[in-house]
């Protein structure tokens, strides 16, 4: 087992992209609520050039985790929202803290290049922790709003319907 006190934070390499889409394989494999798509999707964003921010968790030389972020497109015309996801840790450094920096770091760097929020599908519990909340007005066809979250950098939440990028419906076919 490797130490994460040397874990290191840092955007992705190309030489990185086999690996990461190895541990989002591997991340989403038991997870019932899956579709088991997540490495499809990196690569789809990553294909169409809207990956704005790709990070990897490192230790020791080994990339153990990712995380993804990529604009959303609000049908209020609400412009500089990001889209957090897929975020993947490898099943043995799991329930350790690096899904946590690698979120935390994400958002300070989206917020340091000027977004203005982020929002994302996930586990009501876990996201809270980040300041995510449910927003009434700003949903997401077809998904339950107690799993929609955002978290504004300004205040200012939008009002509207959010679309992910078409990435996010990639299977690999």
């Amino acid at each position: 087992m490797m130490n994460i006190q040397n874990l290191l934070i840092r955007n992705e390499k190309n030489s990185d992209y086999e690996e990461i889409s190895h541990i989002t394989e591997l991340a989403f494999e038991k997870l019932e609520i899956s579709n088991h798509t997540e490495q499809f999707i990196v690569e789809a964003l990553r294909e169409a050039g809207v990956l704005t921010v790709s990070l990897v968790a490192e230790i020791e030389g080994c990339v153990v985790g990712h995380i993804a972020f990529s604009p959303v497109t609000i049908s209020d015309g609400t412009v500089d929202w990001y889209g957090l996801g897929p975020v993947s840790v490898h099943p043995d450094y799991q329930r350790q803290g690096i899904g946590k920096s690698l979120i935390q770091k994400g958002l300070s760097y989206l917020e340091s290049r000027g977004a203005k929020g982020c929002c994302l599908v996930g586990h009501p519990e876990y996201y809270r922790k980040f300041g995510f909340e449910n927003v009434p007005g700003l949903s997401i066809e077809g998904v339950p709003p107690e799993v929609f979250f955002a978290l504004s950098f300004d205040g200012n939440f939008p009002k509207g319907s959010v679309m992910f990028h078409e990435g996010f419906g990639a299977d690999g076919r």
